[in-house]
């Protein structure tokens, strides 16, 4: 059988990873390509992903059968979601779930990948965002007021997941989004202060092999990295 579709990315990006765990969870297959020159106008290759995606944005999902070319991470993540036998539980089963999973998925990208990529870039691309400790520090009190928000969700809930009593799109997206950030920012003393459940909360959602297959191994660090001054 063909693939769903191919998804068009630079390497080891989260939110392709995020698509793959829902694609997985639903039993669709998707090919990742990233053998291109993202922006580079004499790639014949990324011309050629130009003219199906104009705006040059990844990642970028086209499906097989040409009825589909999507951008922005959110959306690829809930049409494939919307495209298997699992949408029901991925997507909700009540109009409340459902609103509940999308404020998550939206809490993801705009509370916490958007604190945490300016800490990231400032780290590991200086070149693109200068580092600035009061910069990095600002970003990482928003990211770590958001942490608490996950834990305290986690508490009143069942510890295991964030809507309902099975995986879902929400968890997808946070747990993308907080297993990144466990390389970099999420350090013992921000989990001692304002997550201490939140690892386990990832441990056990990468019981599920469809996740660990996406995510991989969870990778932590004692102390947060930060960016040479100069």
């Amino acid at each position: 059988m063909a693939p769903f579709a191919t998804i068009y990315t630079y390497p080891n990006n989260v939110r392709v990873q995020r698509a793959q765990a829902v694609a997985k969870l639903n039993g669709l297959e998707i090919v990742e390509d990233s053998d291109f020159q993202l922006a580079n106008p004499s790639d014949p290759k990324w011309a050629a992903i130009l003219a199906k995606f104009p705006y040059g944005k990844v990642p970028a999902l086209s499906t097989t059968d040409g009825s589909l070319n999507l951008t922005e991470g959110q959306a690829i993540v809930r049409f494939l979601a919307d495209s298997g036998p699992k949408s029901e539980q991925l997507l909700g089963r009540t109009a409340v779930d459902r609103a509940l999973i999308e404020q998550w998925a939206c809490f993801a990208e705009q509370e916490l990948l958007t604190n945490l990529y300016p800490c990231m870039l400032m780290v590991h691309r200086p070149d693109l965002v200068p580092y600035s400790p009061e910069g990095y520090d600002a970003s990482a009190k928003k990211f770590e007021r958001a942490v608490k928000h996950v834990e305290n969700t986690l508490a009143k809930g069942n510890g295991k997941f964030l809507v309902g009593e099975e995986v879902t799109v929400a968890d997808v997206m946070v747990a993308g989004a907080l297993i990144l950030a466990c390389k970099l920012l999420l350090d013992a003393e921000m989990k001692k202060n304002a997550a201490p459940s939140v690892e386990g909360y990832l441990k056990g959602l990468l019981e599920i092999p469809e996740l660990k297959e996406s995510f991989g191994e969870l990778v932590t660090v004692q102390e947060r990295l930060r960016g040479k001054t100069e």
